[in-house]
């Protein structure tokens, strides 16, 4: 119900009492003097919303998107003026490429300084007119408040977009405009949004159907735009006998313990995944749009489905011979009346055999020596010991290998990451968000050395501010400690041929353990491969937040499903060149690979 305010309130006022009005309950944000009107506000609105005092704008915007994914709500973060808008942009970027709803607030110099060249005056609407394309403005009396708030959370939750208001400071402190004028240049705007229910053509759907019961050997493809979709995804698989791979932002989307469900794809991804892309006559994709086409069948190997909610994402990857404009799970349920039940099911049980080889050698190589631990170690440790209910977030670069091969989801987690922008740092700022979005629920970030240095020890600080207050003070922080910026490391050897070049891969060595216990947290340091089963179960049954300091080993090569004879000779050419650490490389290299051949593992991996 939409309240009456007070005649003394103030436009900032206003704005608080539209967004409760909204439903929105937490606002992410860092303070400045030119938002100060807004913060009196949210002072004075403490009962109906929360500020969550970031430790940076950049982690206010990633917590912003985090919130979106996790929640499918609207995610709001707040900057000031000039430079604090300005941080906000690498978050907003990763909300904008992975379609989340978020709305920027950010302050402005007062509206009689504009155009003078004023201290911290930035051109903001030109600033985020990209990042925020379907919707920026700027307010320039009170009066808009009303109409910019509506336009600001319905466009980006119907767009699924990043939306953003400008307030300059002197109009966050002007008196409350309700209603404008009634006269002409009115507008007079409402709250409240529905999803629409969205489905295909009974034609389309029934050509669609054609082409999937047509197919021998179908190979699915499902993205975060089918999480939620779960029962839907599973009979769809059943019916084709297909196999199901996964892009990462949708790993939660199917359990990894099914035996017909591939896992990730891409460089990051699984031979079963490479192997039913290459080998399938029938492509069906659901919710992704999965950027490497190298990695989908070659052009004119299989017919294609594709559902999307996008049209702008429809055969976009592979030509497809059906387009499908609608909800996925909607769609789904609207398709499965007309697929009929593949008797054959060789090329399920094909699918499956390559699935469980697949595991086997998942921990072959996790098992595999390595100084001083082997990283893939961490995460298989851990994957048979995750609870059922929680929450993982990965940062970009080896991190993201790791979690996406060696970590099975089950039914009922879930987990996210960067996936488009695939920037650095959302780690930690996402695991923030969801304890507060779930507080009930543990929690667990995956983080490179690298991205801790740069934003993550900062997210640590605003842990300890506020981990008193969740129901399940589980938030575990795995810190992968190699010295190293791994990722690039590998891509230098292996996509440019360059040895590694140490000034600018190594980091400066820190105790990571040591700086968790300073802010009140837990620190677990972990240096030998027999600790790390033990620390994972230290950490959950911790009674605060646990930064786990695992000392890994750089050298653990990331290997991708198919090797091609580019990368292998790029890799021996930074070889030659005289990489710095060539001996302990090739040597983690050379046991990797051997656990492929081991005959005991089948003959899928051919």
């Amino acid at each position: 119900m939409v309240q009456r305010l007070l005649h003394k309130d103030t436009a900032s006022d206003y704005m608080m009492q539209r967004l409760y009005d909204w439903g929105i309950r937490r606002i992410y944000g860092y303070p400045g003097d030119g938002i100060n009107g807004i913060m009196g506000a949210l002072d004075r609105a403490q009962d109906k919303i929360r500020f969550v005092q970031t430790r940076h704008e950049e982690m206010a915007a990633f917590m912003a998107c985090a919130h979106a994914k996790f929640t499918g709500e609207v995610g709001v973060c707040l900057a000031t003026s000039g430079p604090g808008a300005i941080h906000l942009l690498n978050g907003l970027y990763d909300a904008r490429m992975d379609h989340q709803p978020v709305l920027a607030i950010v302050g402005q110099q007062k509206t009689t300084a504009l155009g003078a060249d004023y201290q911290q005056e930035v051109d903001l609407i030109s600033l985020f007119k990209d990042v925020a394309r379907d919707y920026v403005h700027m307010a320039t009396t009170p009066a808009q408040i009303r109409h910019l708030i509506d336009r600001g959370l319905r466009i980006a939750k119907a767009e699924r977009s990043v939306t953003c208001i400008i307030v300059p400071n002197d109009v966050q402190e002007m008196p409350a405009t309700e209603s404008p004028p009634r006269e002409h240049g009115s507008t007079f705007s409402g709250i409240g949004f529905a999803e629409p229910r969205v489905i295909p053509h009974d034609e389309d759907l029934r050509r669609a159907a054609d082409v999937l019961n047509s197919g021998k050997k179908v190979a699915m493809l499902v993205g975060a735009g089918a999480l939620g979709a779960h029962a839907e995804l599973a009979h769809v698989a059943e019916l084709l006998g297909a196999g199901v791979a996964k892009a990462l932002l949708g790993k939660a989307a199917l359990p990894d313990n099914l035996p017909y469900v591939t896992g990730a794809i891409g460089l990051l991804g699984t031979r079963p995944s490479w192997d039913l892309m290459m080998d399938c006559d029938t492509l069906f994709m659901i919710g992704t749009s999965f950027p490497y086409a190298e990695f989908l069948p070659k052009e004119g190997q299989a017919r294609g489905v594709q559902i999307d909610i996008k049209p702008r994402n429809l055969s976009l990857r592979y030509p497809m011979e059906v387009n499908l404009c609608g909800d996925s799970q909607e769609t789904l349920k609207a398709l499965i009346p007309l697929l009929r039940h593949k008797q054959d099911r060789s090329w399920r049980e094909k699918i499956a055999s390559g699935v469980k080889d697949w595991w086997e050698l998942m921990e072959a190589r996790a098992m595999t020596s390595a100084n001083p631990i082997n990283p893939q170690r961490v995460f298989w440790d851990l994957s048979s010991q995750l609870p059922h209910n929680v929450i993982l977030t990965a940062d970009s670069g080896s991190a993201a290998n790791w979690y996406a091969r060696d970590i099975k989801m089950r039914q009922g987690m879930m987990g996210s990451l960067s996936g488009n922008l695939a920037t650095m740092c959302p780690g930690v700022p996402y695991a923030i968000a969801a304890k507060f979005t779930f507080p009930d629920r543990p929690v667990i970030a995956f983080v490179g050395d690298g991205a801790m240095q740069m934003l993550g020890n900062n997210g640590l600080i605003t842990i300890g501010k506020y981990w008193k207050e969740w129901t399940d003070p589980r938030l575990i922080v795995l810190v992968l400690n190699n010295g190293d910026l791994n990722q690039v490391t590998w891509e230098q050897r292996v996509l440019a041929g360059d040895p590694k070049f140490e000034d600018t891969q190594n980091v400066p060595r820190m105790d990571y353990a040591a700086y968790a216990e300073l802010q009140g947290l837990r620190g677990i340091s972990v240096k030998k491969p027999e600790e790390v089963a033990t620390a994972w179960q230290r950490a959950l049954a911790a009674d605060r937040p646990v930064v786990i300091d695992a000392h890994v080993d750089p050298e653990v090569p990331p290997l991708p499903p198919h090797i091609s004879f580019e990368q292998a000779r790029a890799y021996a050419m930074s070889i030659i060149k005289g990489d710095p650490n060539r001996v302990q490389a090739v040597t983690q290299s050379i046991k990797e690979l051997a656990q492929s051949f081991i005959p005991t593992r089948g003959s899928s991996k051919s």
